[in-house]
């Protein structure tokens, strides 16, 4: 009986939950209202109430759209993204993929340009080829990998600083240490020579 009692606890609150107006968004009837709010990608919420007819999402900060976020949603009717700055590389892809699949007649892609990289400055992110969004994505890992490259160079070099100045100190230090065993060396045997005049000169008194 309790565990039918918590079961029915959470289906409602998750049925509250997924009714909800997003934080940082306005609801009015079936239409969410996000736009114009300087939303990134990470501030972007993950769910939306599940009977959404109409999402704005227009003139924020968004550069890509995480996975799945506009796949349930039977009643959407229209969902307005431009003025957006959209990142096309691979993260592009659903968003690609999602417009693809939308009737032409309901204009979702009107406006959705990419504004990176500047070889794709421009286009709508629909008309992309996959080949073209698989080459923005190269470009990306190409970058990451000279950045990387330039990265180990420095630590190589620094490295190798680090191993000339140990070199460096070692043979000094060792010069410092003869210099050391040299000069202990002449003081001992300064000390047994002032030694032998000392005797010789009792030795002669004595005589």
């Amino acid at each position: 009986m309790t565990a039918l009692l918590l079961l029915s606890l959470l289906l409602f609150f998750g049925g509250q939950r997924s009714s909800a107006c997003p934080h940082l968004c306005s609801c009015h009837g079936s239409q969410v209202n996000c736009s114009s709010r300087s939303l990134t990608s990470s501030q972007l919420p993950t769910h939306f109430p599940a009977g959404t007819t109409h999402l704005h999402l227009h003139n924020n900060l968004l550069s890509s759209l995480p996975n799945g976020l506009l796949d349930d949603f039977p009643s959407l009717r229209s969902v307005s993204l431009h003025g957006n700055p959209w990142v096309c590389d691979c993260g592009i892809l659903y968003l690609r993929a999602w417009l693809l699949r939308q009737p032409a007649t309901l204009m979702s892609h009107m406006g959705v340009n990419c504004s990176s990289p500047p070889s794709l400055r421009g286009r709508l992110v629909v008309y992309l080829t996959e080949q073209e969004v698989l080459d923005s994505c190269h470009y990306w890992y190409c970058d990451l990998a000279l950045a990387s490259q330039v990265c180990l160079f420095v630590f190589v070099m620094v490295q190798a600083a680090l191993l000339v100045a140990l070199l460096v100190f070692l043979r000094k230090f060792e010069r410092l240490s003869k210099e050391a065993r040299r000069t202990t060396e002449e003081s001992f045997t300064a000390g047994e020579g002032l030694k032998e005049n000392v005797y010789m000169h009792f030795k002669d008194s004595s005589i």
